[in-house]
């Protein structure tokens, strides 16, 4: 090669560095992100990621510069809830969700719920419609229906109301008839029935929620009665598309969540909060479900940002738990989990692709 030949060649090669440099997008190496967490990042964030579960109370510049970072759009979840001040009155929970959408470029979606502590009112049914159109008139993609429905709320009798009470069938209708989502948390997990167990994954949610660890309550209902009336709510809603989050609280029973998605074909799930259930089994299994299910199954986290939270600590969380769930299901590395170690499943290409984007896309319709 000639000496003119050669600093072309360098040139050229200069260049190219250079314009990588300006594409891709840099994880600075520190001791709170280790090399491994910085090519899960990179990894998650070229295939154009969507969380369709996350609760986001404030906005601030570094999350919006985070979201853009990582080519991440998120779907943000509204629940009523009289036990958590933050959640306690809706429509707050509404006007700061639509500032979001409104100031987030385009990183923010807005999933929005009803009260059904109204449950009570004689106008009940036209009053959730009614609010529910206007959030959907400026954007909003679904609904919630939250677990505090089946769980908590009591009708004139005293009876707990489930999912299936006819005052809800309105609101599912009305949902249908716009081409919109219900996002369904119906139950808790195995281990809030009892017995306790220190082991399960989500045992230190009770210890903080003690209001949800039913074990031993006198007359409370069964969780396969909760499930069976959402189950009820899909056969009698063909035309509703349902995503079940929290693996549509089947989390321990992959054979159960495969028999719900053969049956009802409107009906998915989300991974939210429970991941660590799929860390924790057989990973053969887990692998199998989900190349088998792979149009049925949409990424969530259930990362939450409230007004109290420490910012860089949020975000660091944030950022961890995508990295932890990018490796187990993109790469064959080990990973702790509950302090036991695991392999990650190595998932193809086009099973990632629709688990962290398309899948939401297509359920979800607007994002």
């Amino acid at each position: 090669m000639t000496g003119s030949a050669r600093i072309i060649a360098q040139a050229l090669l200069t260049l190219c560095i250079a314009l990588f440099a300006t594409q891709a997008p840099t994880f600075p190496s520190s001791p709170q992100k280790p090399a491994d967490e910085e090519a899960a990042l990179r990894g998650f964030t070229a295939i154009h990621p969507i969380d369709v579960h996350v609760h986001v109370f404030k906005s601030d510049p570094a999350l919006q510069k985070m979201l853009e970072r990582l080519n991440l759009k998120v779907l943000n979840i509204l629940v009523v809830a009289d036990t958590n001040p933050n959640r306690k009155q809706l429509q707050p929970q509404i006007d700061n969700a639509l500032q979001l959408v409104r100031s987030g470029g385009g990183h923010f979606a807005l999933c929005t719920t009803f009260d059904p502590y109204k449950f009570g009112d004689a106008s009940f049914s036209a009053d959730a419609v009614k609010q529910i159109d206007r959030d959907f008139a400026q954007g909003a993609l679904a609904v919630k229906i939250w677990k505090n429905v089946g769980m908590e709320i009591k009708d004139s009798s005293g009876k707990y109301i489930m999912a299936d009470d006819p005052k809800f069938g309105p609101i599912y209708q009305d949902i249908a008839a716009h081409g919109k989502t219900l996002m369904t948390h119906q139950a808790e997990p195995d281990v809030a029935w009892g017995p306790a167990d220190a082991a399960d994954p989500s045992w230190s949610y009770y210890q903080e929620n003690p209001q949800w660890y039913v074990a031993n309550r006198p007359g409370f209902p069964s969780k396969q009665r909760i499930l069976d009336a959402r189950d009820r709510v899909l056969a009698q809603n063909p035309k509703l598309r349902m995503v079940g989050v929290h693996l549509g609280s089947m989390e321990r029973d992959l054979d159960n969540i495969g028999r719900h998605l053969d049956k009802y074909p409107n009906f998915a799930i989300d991974t939210a909060a429970r991941m660590e259930y799929l860390m924790l089994m057989p990973p053969e299994k887990v692998s199998a479900f989900l190349i088998k299910y792979q149009d049925r199954v949409l990424y969530g986290t259930d990362l939450e940002l409230l007004p109290e939270a420490n910012l860089p600590d949020a975000l660091t969380e944030w950022q961890s738990t995508y990295a932890r769930d990018w490796r187990f299901l993109a790469t064959g590395e080990a990973l702790t989990v509950e302090g036991k170690q695991v392999r990650g499943l190595n998932l193809p290409q086009p099973v990632l692709q629709k688990i962290f984007h398309n899948n939401a896309i297509r359920w979800i319709p607007g994002l």
